[in-house]
């Protein structure tokens, strides 16, 4: 009986899913890297970096969760007086 070759399997496999986890963690690295150097060129046009981190939040939330969202903070707004009385 041959032990050795369902260790290698198992060896090889998770061999394999160790490097594809490293591939994956040096590519979120790169790609952090490229947003962080585009939030940077943004800030050097004269945009607002922390206004549009709060966009692309918004953009990933369907219409019902950024409405539902949106109402809340108005409510609050309201509640401490910081919103604007005509709206």
């Amino acid at each position: 009986m041959n032990d050795a070759a369902p260790a290698n399997t198992t060896a090889d496999q998770l061999r394999s899913i160790i490097e594809r986890i490293e591939n994956l963690e040096e590519e979120k690295t790169n790609l952090s890297a490229d947003i962080k150097e585009i939030y940077s060129e943004a800030k050097g046009n004269g945009f607002d970096v922390k206004a549009l981190r709060v966009i692309i939040r918004m953009r990933k939330q369907d219409d019902h969760e950024r409405m539902e969202e949106e109402a809340v903070l108005a409510t609050y707004l309201h509640a401490l007086g910081m919103a604007d009385p005509e709206e």
